[in-house]
């Protein structure tokens, strides 16, 4: 786990949920990059007709909703962890690798997550993206495993990108515990994944249509596993994954342990929660929609000068590593194109790129190698990418939450980013 990800640092949010960073008071109309001629225009009524309700108004049209002055973390009190990693009952050698790797002081729901799930209970765990999920249950997890080698485990992540992430950082922890795990996803070849399947494993991590699949097949068992997380809860739903989730879990012991992380809490989560989870303790670290080191503005622009206005930013220096959402794989695709064109070493992922392309594109952007990378939503969650300086919504995202998501990607570990989505 890179120290630019919140794992294992001290968080400059606190669990409270008080001290939110408080709205700009300005209005639209003034933002820095305002046109005079745009003054008052609707977010959200653009072509796209993005994040339509049932009356047909847009969820955006209040765009006073994307304008927020990040907090200075001098302004946030701290906050202040019960525990500390040396501090917890784990194993002495998943201790070793923590601490050895400089970290001392637990995020705040993995402060608050950690012991419960050492304790085998139920976790129904909400908190902002970026706030150190991930570590929140692998540690505890790994813990669990290296005490008794007959305990299996079953990750379910709503892409590919972040099961792959999140096996990274359990193989990165497990070193020196001779604890294994195989990454099923989709996009990579199934056959190696039965032949991983056959191979000594407690940690089986993947998205929920690969791990249906392989069940579909005889490859793979769920009544021998005594543990499941699902991760990025939210997403997996809002992907139409939820027929697979309930399948999944009926298909394990009754009596098993179940860890639920979102980063919002809907009554369809709510219906699962009740139906699959037994007295779980509720942990909510959600300080807002989006995070205090996020400062968000708009951009007013008309279709013939939208690129120019885009192209504008990307040259300034501060810009030096920047995301930028598009809704459609071909107009993601396009926009990659052009901004080469224009000599901006540029990235892209979405779809219609198979999964050594996209894996190859993320690459380049976390070593710097492009400074921007233009992407659909499938970037848009769980992802850790280190020093993001800036999320570009160039097209509307479907949803306040795909918004919410999207910028999540900027202002992590502790530091301030910014978020500017175009308008118009």
């Amino acid at each position: 786990m890179s120290r630019s990800q919140s794992f294992g640092r001290r968080s400059s949010v606190s669990s409270s949920g008080s001290g939110q960073g408080q709205r700009s008071s300005r209005r639209p109309s003034t933002s820095r990059f305002s046109n005079s001629n745009n003054q008052g225009r609707r977010f959200g009524g653009g072509r796209s007709g993005a994040g339509k309700s049932r009356r047909g108004q847009s969820q955006f049209s209040d765009v006073s909703k994307f304008i927020n002055k990040a907090v200075p973390v001098a302004e946030i009190k701290p906050y202040e962890a019960v525990n500390t990693f040396a501090s917890f009952l784990i194993d002495e050698r998943l201790k070793s690798n923590i601490i050895g790797a400089g970290y001392i002081d637990p995020t705040p729901i993995q402060d608050q997550a950690i012991q419960p799930v050492l304790d085998g209970r139920d976790i129904v765990g909400i908190a902002n993206t970026g706030t150190g999920k991930t570590a929140a249950f692998i540690i505890p997890l790994l813990d669990k495993v290296a005490k008794n080698k007959k305990q299996n485990v079953i990750i379910l992540a709503p892409t590919r990108e972040l099961a792959l992430q999140i096996n990274q950082e359990l193989v990165r922890f497990a070193s020196g515990l001779r604890i294994f795990s195989v990454c099923a996803v989709g996009g990579m070849p199934i056959f190696r994944q039965i032949k991983d399947l056959r191979r000594d494993y407690n940690f089986v991590i993947g998205t929920p249509g690969r791990i249906k699949d392989l069940i579909d097949r005889g490859n793979l068992r769920l009544n021998n596993f005594q543990t499941i997380v699902l991760d990025e809860s939210d997403r997996m739903l809002d992907m139409g994954f939820v027929n697979d989730m309930r399948f999944l879990m009926d298909a394990m012991p009754k009596n098993r342990q179940t860890l639920f992380f979102s980063a919002t809490l809907s009554d369809d989560i709510k219906r699962i929660i009740n139906d699959f989870l037994n007295d779980p303790i509720n942990i909510s670290v959600k300080t807002g929609d989006t995070a205090y080191s996020i400062d968000q503005d708009v951009i007013y622009s008309q279709k013939e000068t939208k690129f120019d206005l885009l192209h504008g930013l990307l040259i300034k220096p501060e810009f030096n590593k920047v995301l930028i959402f598009g809704r459609t794989k071909i107009g993601v695709e396009r926009l990659s194109e052009l901004l080469t064109q224009k000599g901006i070493k540029t990235g892209s992922i979405h779809g219609n790129k198979n999964h050594g392309q996209r894996q190859h594109a993320l690459k380049l952007f976390k070593e710097n190698t492009v400074s921007v990378l233009v992407a659909t939503d499938v970037a848009a969650r769980g992802l850790d990418i280190p020093n993001v300086s800036h999320v570009i919504n160039y097209e509307l995202p479907s949803t306040y939450e795909d918004y919410i998501h999207r910028i999540g990607r900027t202002g992590r570990g502790g530091k301030t980013g910014k978020a500017l989505t175009f308008v118009g």
